[in-house]
Formats: structure tokens, C-alpha cells, sequence
């Protein structure tokens, strides 16, 4: 990278290789990728493309890392995690800036992911003693016991829709349970990780904390590694299966947040204005609908359908593509120019089977935007469920709008993709809503409500969207082991 250099506010890392060992290194190869802006087309600089060789020796600096790090008493790991998030609260406004130039979504909400991320540490730092055992009863003359060990070398994959929430933010945990940690930034965005390490690599005692950029060499070497305890990723459901495929080979737990196809459910006692509200926050065209989380299918009820278009055909307005560092950008551009034209085929098809366009479904003809990878918040109706925009995950600012009167199809609809991560139940019938809630086959469900997350709520998936629960206690737990031990007391002797 060039040094401390600024260009609009841009400040970019000064480093361009691996973080291990408490140190920077260059690649085996010495070889680099270009970091290109979706935005632009502007290449932002080099990172180093980590083979399985690196991978070799970052693991090995984590293994000894890690028996630095256990022997440290909880409260004094939570001391620095509570460093590590003051660290990225105070640098909040550059993080956004680099993820906003680098992943292509707006700078104002790229400020609150940094806030997230350091939440995170704060709220695992609180954790700490609570990763506790139990005592088992076993008679007069013992005593049973179970301790909760960390891991070892824990291997996090993250993805690009929100780099730097995730690539620090991921680290909290196990952190918190005693674990080294190796953080593989996404390909796509790689900076922010880059200056995650340069901001916090020396709070943690060295090999406690690594980063290696690259691509899926790196990625498949992390999840098959012998000394790698855990491995978890962040990303598509064929990825996920990769990593599982790679993890089986030394038997190695996984926790995998993958893909999801998620449905908005809205009953006819809904009111049409906060459905209307809901789906559009839902579909988070902000950031182009790239989320895991994306409420990409909405089912109306006839009673409700046409005033509910109306509405969000006029809520949508707002979310207009601009660059993302400006701050008074709406909604930001596709991580790159393969999924740019992937997004542009879902659209097509709907075109072709049928549906009818509600609003967007163009690339924006501004000049300023002609270099990126832009597309306008697009939303179908007369969608049916047999059609791809309805059955596959597009990743992309496409809403599929579904008119149910029958309410078994309707559920049976919602559940016929192969994924489960999210729901949302709009309805003012308490009984319904329970007994929907029940129905769905979703990890995650809100009734009258969106998209938020809550700390300390188990976020994770079914079916397809993954293994395992994240932003909780359980979080934490999983990256530790269960011990159990028994001790035979000595009889008494009389006399």
C-alpha cells in the first residue's frame, strides 16, 4: 500500500501481507492480488494471495500463541478485548471509509458495522466467566466435576458484504474462550482486515492473532489443517459444504452461517403501511440486497397486496445507487463485476417467466456511475414460487412479491427452498403468529419486525443456512470442549 496515503478521505493500510506471529510477513510466493473498487473500477492496491505454506506457519505461530493466551485468567483476556473494541470505536469513521471504497457499501452504515464489531468485544468480554462447568453427583466418596477448555487454533472465514464487522468482530469469542485465532478476510474486500491487524495485532500476545488474505488455496488449507481446532465461514452454501468436506478430513467442528432465501409474511389484518415499511428495510437494499438476511421474498395476502405495492413502490424512491463514500449515498453497488452480471440473468429470468416489474430493474444511466457495479432496488410481483427470482438466492437487490389466500400453500411455499436462516410475521392475531412462528422452518423470526439482531439472541440458520449460533452465549461455548473429572476420595480409616 502507499504508505499513510489519502485520497478523498481514503486512508489506506500500510501493509499489503500476513499478520502472524506478532508480525507482518510476506507471502511464500510473493504473490499479490489487485484490490479493485466495485465502485470505480480503481484499483486501491495489492494484497498478498496466502498459500497453504503460509497457512503452514501462521498456524504454527497460533499454536504457540494459544498456550500463551489459555493460561491468561478470563477477566484479564476480557481486559483486552474491552482495549481492542475502544481501539475500533476510535477508529470507526477510517474503517468505514475502506470497507465503504472496498466492498461498495455506504460509508454511513459501514460506520455503524465498525460500532457493531466493537460491541461484540465488549459483549464477550462480559462472558468470560461464564463459560463454567457442572458438578455431578456420584456418592460420599468422590467427586465429579466437568471444566469447559478452549479449542485451540480457531480458523474464521468471513465474507464481504460486511468485512470488517465480520473479520473482527468474529474474533470476539473465541477470544473470549481462550482460543488463538486466524481470520481469512474475503478476497473480494481484503483492506479493512488489513488494518484490523494494524490497529490491535499488538494488544494480543503474539500468534494469538492472525490474518491471512487470499483465496480459496488458503481457505481450503485453514479448514483441512491438523492443528486448525475449529474452522467457520461466513458465506454461499456450496462454500459451506467445501469447508465441511475439507473439516471432515481431521474430524474438526464447524460452525458455518450460510445462504438464505428468507420470506416476509404478511397476514390480511397486517397494516399495509408497516408491511410496506418492514419489506423494504428487510430487503436491505442498502446494501444491494447482498445480505444473508435479506427478506428476498414477500408473501401479501390478497386483502392486503395492492395497497402494500403501492406503498413500497414509493418507499423505495429513496434508495438510489451512488458511490459509496459519499455520505448521503442511499445504497451502494454488487461486490464485483461477475455477481454484478449474475444479478442482471435473475432479473432477466424474471422478465421471462412472467413476473411483473414493480419498480427498478435497470443499471442507473448516472455517468459518474458507469464505472461500478450498480444496479437500482428492483422488486417483481406476480411472482410464483416455481420461478428462479423466488427459489434461488440471487445476493442482489431483487424483492419477489407473492399473492397468497390459502394459507397452508402459502406456508408450504415458504418452505420449499432448501434454506432457513430468517422470517418475519406481520399480523395483530397473537394465536396466528405463535402458530406460524412454529410452522416456519427459519432459525431466526421476528414477529412484526425485521431484520434487527439482538446481542445475546442465538442467531443461526436451518436446513441449507447453516450450523450452529452465533452472537450468544452459545457462540462462545462452542469454541470450547467439555472436560470431565473425577476424583476417588480416600476412605476414612476408624482409629
Amino acid at each position: 500500500m502507499n504508505g499513510d496515503a489519502t485520497t478523498s478521505g481514503l486512508v489506506l493500510p500500510r501493509h499489503s501481507g500476513l499478520f502472524y506471529g506478532g508480525a507482518w510477513h510476506d507471502p511464500v510466493t510473493g504473490r499479490t492480488s489487485p484490490v479493485e473498487s466495485p465502485a470505480t473500477g480503481r484499483i486501491l492496491g495489492q494484497a498478498a494471495d496466502a498459500t497453504s505454506e503460509d497457512a503452514d506457519r501462521a498456524v504454527a505461530a497460533a499454536v504457540a500463541g494459544f498456550r500463551v493466551w489459555r493460561a491468561v485468567p478470563p477477566l484479564e483476556r476480557a481486559k483486552v478485548l474491552r482495549r481492542i473494541a475502544a481501539v475500533i470505536r476510535d477508529h470507526a469513521a477510517e474503517i468505514a471509509m475502506l470497507d465503504a471504497a472496498d466492498g461498495g457499501n455506504p460509508v454511513t452504515e459501514m460506520t455503524s458495522d465498525a460500532h457493531v464489531a466493537a460491541g461484540m468485544f465488549e459483549f464477550f468480554a462480559g462472558l468470560v466467566t461464564e463459560l463454567k462447568g457442572a458438578s455431578i453427583p456420584m456418592g460420599p466418596d468422590c467427586v465429579n466435576f466437568s471444566v469447559r477448555e478452549p479449542l485451540g487454533v480457531v480458523a474464521r472465514i468471513v465474507a464481504f458484504n460486511h468485512p470488517f464487522m465480520f473479520g473482527a468482530g468474529k474474533m470476539a469469542a473465541p477470544l473470549a474462550a481462550g482460543n488463538a485465532v486466524i481470520i481469512k478476510p474475503p478476497e473480494q474486500a481484503p483492506l479493512s482486515g488489513l488494518r484490523l491487524a494494524e490497529l490491535v495485532g499488538e494488544l494480543l500476545p503474539p500468534g494469538v492473532f492472525g490474518l491471512l488474505t487470499g483465496g480459496r488455496e488458503v481457505g481450503a488449507a485453514l479448514a483441512s489443517h491438523p492443528n486448525v481446532a475449529m474452522v467457520t465461514l461466513i458465506g454461499s452454501v456450496p462454500t459451506g459444504r467445501a469447508v465441511m468436506a475439507a473439516a471432515a478430513q481431521t474430524l474438526k467442528p464447524v460452525l458455518l452461517e450460510l445462504g438464505g432465501k428468507n420470506a416476509l409474511i404478511a397476514l390480511p389484518d397486517a397494516d399495509p403501511d408497516d408491511v410496506a415499511a418492514a419489506a423494504v428495510a428487510g430487503m436491505n437494499f442498502t446494501w444491494c440486497g447482498q445480505s444473508c438476511g435479506s427478506m428476498s421474498r414477500v408473501f401479501l395476502h390478497d386483502a392486503i397486496h395492492d395497497a402494500v405495492i403501492e406503498r413500497i413502490r414509493q418507499r423505495i424512491a429513496r434508495f438510489r445507487p451512488g458511490l459509496p463514500t459519499d455520505p448521503a449515498t442511499t445504497m451502494g453497488c454488487i461486490i464485483s463485476k461477475a455477481q454484478h452480471a449474475k444479478v442482471l440473468g435473475f432479473i432477466q429470468s424474471a422478465h421471462d417467466q412472467g413476473a411483473t416489474l414493480v419498480c427498478g430493474g435497470k443499471v442507473p444511466g448516472d455517468a459518474h456511475l458507469a464505472d461500478g457495479c450498480f444496479i437500482e432496488a428492483t422488486v417483481f410481483a406476480d411472482v410464483t414460487q416455481d420461478m428462479r427470482i423466488a427459489s434461488e438466492e440471487i445476493f442482489g437487490p431483487v424483492q419477489s412479491i407473492l399473492r397468497w389466500t390459502d394459507e397452508a400453500r402459502m406456508m408450504a411455499d415458504v418452505n420449499s427452498v432448501e434454506y432457513g436462516l430468517t422470517a418475519a410475521i406481520f399480523t395483530n392475531d397473537l394465536d396466528k403468529a405463535h402458530r406460524l412462528a412454529s410452522q416456519v422452518e427459519a432459525g431466526y423470526v421476528w414477529i412484526n419486525k425485521v431484520s434487527t439482531h439482538f446481542l445475546g439472541a442465538p442467531f443461526g440458520g436451518v436446513k441449507q443456512s447453516g450450523i450452529g449460533r452465533e452472537e450468544c452465549l452459545a457462540e462462545m461455548t462452542s469454541f470450547t470442549q467439555e472436560k470431565n473429572i473425577h476424583i476417588q476420595l480416600r476412605r476414612e480409616r476408624n482409629g
